[in-house]
Formats: structure tokens, sequence, C-alpha cells
């Protein structure tokens, strides 16, 4: 029998709702590349904010004993906008500023959401998820693809996102449809966050990252931190906890597909990944942390109703020695 004390705080925990199962999860393999995600969930998801598409959380990926991604944050809640890992992606809102007071928005890959009485969108707050469509999630052994489907008035969509090891090569392919079966155009842009943690090593004057054409912009965080070495970003310093450099908007490219091709290196490590889209790019931020680096372009999304898009994004991992 539970003492009373037990019982009280039993009856406290089922009274608040707190919830103790495991968020469900995946693992592939194509021999060469080991990837474990996380699957999306409305209850017990690992990652249930508002900000990122709930598609394709990948908390580990390791290639040739090199690790790529995993957790850069010390805190943690399901719902807090940044806690997620992996190359994740994050649409712009549609319908923010016509919407009144209540009303919905759209975000691809989370769903309707309320807008508060706020006049600008902020992608830190914590949006109220007023239709979160539907999930459906079909796994094999090097692969898995994400379905998610929408109805809600004029917002109908299908979108699908498919991860796949590729065969005999370390490679990572990210694979997106989007589908317009509403009454108007979709149209916003797309970005991946790309949270690269290498081999848990801290950014600083190990990592380097290359680009096709001579990157610039405005730096900002801690400014002394980085510079722009001809056709790369180098670290000057380390970034403590709590520090963070970035070069936002950082320009330089062209409307040319080709200068959708970076690479993230780690000098010490040896590890390095490759980062090539099929899209041009139409806005670049970069931004980093003391503990993860993140290349993030933009691609422009536009479907009008009753057609589709697609567009890919490929990882290539190797060793530099």
């Amino acid at each position: 029998m539970k003492s009373p004390l037990l019982l009280i705080l039993s009856l406290s925990l089922l009274s608040t709702g707190v919830n103790f199962d495991a968020p469900p999860e995946a693992a592939i393999t194509n021999g060469l590349i080991n990837a474990k995600l996380y699957l999306p969930d409305s209850v017990n998801g690992y990652y249930r904010g508002a900000r990122f598409d709930w598609a394709g959380v990948v908390y580990d990926l390791e290639y040739n004993n090199h690790h790529y991604f995993g957790k850069w944050f010390d805190h943690y809640e399901p719902t807090l906008h940044d806690a997620i890992m992996g190359p994740v992606d994050s649409f712009n809102p549609i319908g923010y500023d016509e919407a009144k007071t209540g009303e919905g928005f759209l975000r691809i890959g989370v769903g309707v959401l309320e807008k508060p009485d706020e006049p600008r969108y902020a992608f830190s707050t914590p949006y109220k998820i007023l239709n979160g469509g539907s999930w459906k999630v079909k796994k094999k052994s090097s692969s898995v693809t994400f379905t998610h489907e929408l109805n809600s008035g004029k917002h109908r969509y299908v979108y699908t996102k498919v991860l796949s090891l590729i065969k005999g090569k370390p490679e990572l392919l990210l694979e997106y449809s989007l589908k317009n079966r509403g009454t108007t155009t979709i149209e916003t842009d797309v970005y991946n966050h790309n949270f690269f943690v290498i081999d848990q090593q801290p950014t600083g004057p190990d990592f380097v990252v290359k680009f096709p054409f001579a990157p610039a912009g405005e730096f900002k965080g801690k400014e002394e931190a980085g510079a722009v070495d001809g056709k790369n970003i180098i670290y000057k310093n380390v970034l403590s906890k709590g520090e963070f450099f970035a070069v936002s908007p950082l320009t330089g490219y062209s409307t040319d597909t080709s200068d959708y091709n970076l690479r993230v290196e780690n000098t010490k490590t040896g590890a390095g990944v490759r980062i090539i889209g099929d899209k041009p790019i139409v806005r670049f931020v970069y931004w980093s942390a003391a503990a993860t680096l993140c290349p993030e372009p933009y691609i422009k999304v536009k479907v009008d109703p009753g057609k589709e898009m697609t567009w890919t994004i490929r990882y290539e991992f190797y060793s530099t020695f």
C-alpha cells in the first residue's frame, strides 16, 4: 500500500498531465552511416515546438567514428522553440500579418497556429497549435518517410520529407515534396538550420566553414571571434558558453544553384561534411554558438493550387585525414 505522501505525489502528477513515455524514435543505417532520429508525435514527441518542422530530428549521426549531430543546448522543454537537433527545417510563417488576434496562421510541418495579441511574429514565441494536422511515418532499414497532411480551411497540403542513407556511400539525402491541395498559392521561404555538433568539439579555431563564393555581411555577437578569409569563415577564438558569432545576413552568393555547396570541417578531428542543395539561395544566415555551427541557406517555396514542388539537400560526410 502506498504511503499517504506517495499517493498525494502520484495524484498530483496525474492531475498535471505529466507523461513519462519516452519519445518515439528510429534508427537507420547503410553500413557506413548510423543515424538515430526522433519521430513526430503530438503527445510524446521529443520536439513539439512551433518553430521547426517536426520531421527529421536527427539526434545522432555517426560515420567513420565521427559524430555530426547532437544536443547543443542546456535547457530542454518539448515546446521550447530551439530544443531540437540535426538538419531541421523551418518554414517562414504564412498569413501572420493578415490574421486577427485569435485567428490562425500557417507554419508548414507544424500546422495552424493561433495569433496572439502581438503585431509582429517572433520565432521564440510558444504559439498555440490550433490544428496540427496528421503525421504518418514509414520506416525502412536505411530511410524514414514523414508525411504531414493538413486540411484546415484554406490551408490544405501534403508535405513529405524523406531521410535516406545512400547505398554504398557516406551520404544522407533529404527529399522534400509539397503538394498544394488548397485554393490559394502557398508562398514562403524555408531554411535548414543545420545544427552541426561535430565530435563534441568547441566552436573555435579548429573549425572552418568553406563556401564556393566569398562570404560577406554584418558580424554579430562576439564579433572578434570570427573572420572571413577568402571564401572561408574561420575562428580566432573559442566561443564560451552563452556566446555566439553570426554573420546575418550573409551575402556574396549568386542566383546560381551551384552556390548552394558548402563545407564544415574540423581540422583537429578531421571530420568534414559537404552540404549541397538543388535550388538557388534567396537568403543566408550564418550562426554559431559554443557547441554548434549553423550555416542556414534559405530557398524560395511557391506552389500554386493543385501543383507540387520538390527539392533536395544532400550531405556528404568525409574525413580529411
